[in-house]
């Protein structure tokens, strides 16, 4: 697939910390991209050199098949919506008027501002203070803001940070929707089962390096979770050197890969060892994150 976004060696350095180390991004169009990571391990900081909020230190941005620099810059970026940290809006405007000045400053039609407020659903409370507006409000008045002029990428750092589960659920459903009309999303998240139910591709920062990016699929494929070899006789199995703890009705194996647990398995056959049955733990996307986060191995 096309990529939207492609970075090479992306770093930033402040003084003697790395927050971002040599990243190389590639968002597919029309993708949901989770951005997931740890707090501290450089969501933010990438994200805002994606934006040109910041310069980075080494590497190279690529927008819709375009080097980011400053010449390039006020063509790429207006093809860019964005809510970085907390959503932007005067409490004391409704959310039409904020729409207004929004309108103003890009120089849009009021029909693009009905859109917008349309498509987040606060086409009822648009003559509603923005201080008045409910949290999972006023991050869809951000959101809002940032689909206005019908970007073909839009860019959230944490929006749904905050929101109840019905809130929560409302974005997740937003996004999903603006992916499915043409805008490709890249959002960042802590909410590892939220990502889980809106992106089809993921990337996990670690320490500011990428320690995975790929589908759902390649990470559970990457992910090492522990097996369960059920067995009347666990000493048999620790007898073979297997590394082992025992468990009720077996013994629990961790760490061991595909390969390993075919070997390991056709030891134990030969020695005649009793097996009832050999399965994996069932993995949530939060088991497997943990699972690499915690490894900090490169794939």
């Amino acid at each position: 697939m096309t990529a939207v976004i492609k970075t090479h060696a992306l770093t930033k350095t402040f003084k003697n910390h790395t927050a971002v180390d040599a990243l190389d991004l590639n968002v597919p169009e029309g993708s949901v991209y989770g951005f997931l990571g740890p707090n501290g391990s450089g969501k933010s900081t990438t994200m805002k050199m994606l934006l040109g909020l910041t310069s980075p230190t080494h590497g190279e941005i690529e927008l819709f098949g375009r080097e980011l620099n400053p010449t390039s810059r006020t063509e790429l970026l207006p093809a860019i919506g964005s809510m970085i940290e907390a959503p932007p809006g005067y409490g004391h405007l409704s959310g039409e008027e904020n729409m207004r000045i929004v309108r103003d400053m890009l120089g849009l039609s009021n029909a693009q501002i009905d859109y917008a407020l349309s498509t987040v659903r606060l086409t009822e409370h648009r003559t509603k203070l923005v201080r008045n507006y409910s949290l999972g409000m006023k991050q869809r008045l951000g959101i809002a803001m940032a689909i206005a002029r019908g970007p073909s990428l839009l860019v959230l750092d944490e929006p749904t940070n905050g929101l109840d589960p019905a809130g929560i659920e409302e974005i997740r459903n937003l996004l999903v929707h603006l992916a499915h009309e043409g805008i490709t999303v890249m959002v960042s998240s802590h909410l590892l089962d939220e990502i889980d139910k809106m992106a089809n591709v993921l990337g996990i920062l670690s320490q500011g390096r990428m320690i995975f990016q790929g589908t759902r699929e390649t990470l559970f494929e990457h992910s090492l979770p522990d097996l369960i070899i059920e067995t009347p006789d666990p000493e048999a199995v620790l007898a073979q050197g297997v590394d082992a703890t025992k468990t009720q009705g077996g013994v629990v194996v961790s760490g061991i890969n595909k390969t390993e647990t075919a070997e390991m398995i056709h030891r134990l056959a030969v020695a005649n060892v009793p097996i009832f049955e050999v399965r994996r733990v069932q993995q949530s996307l939060e088991d497997a994150f943990m699972d690499l986060t915690g490894r900090e191995g490169l794939l």
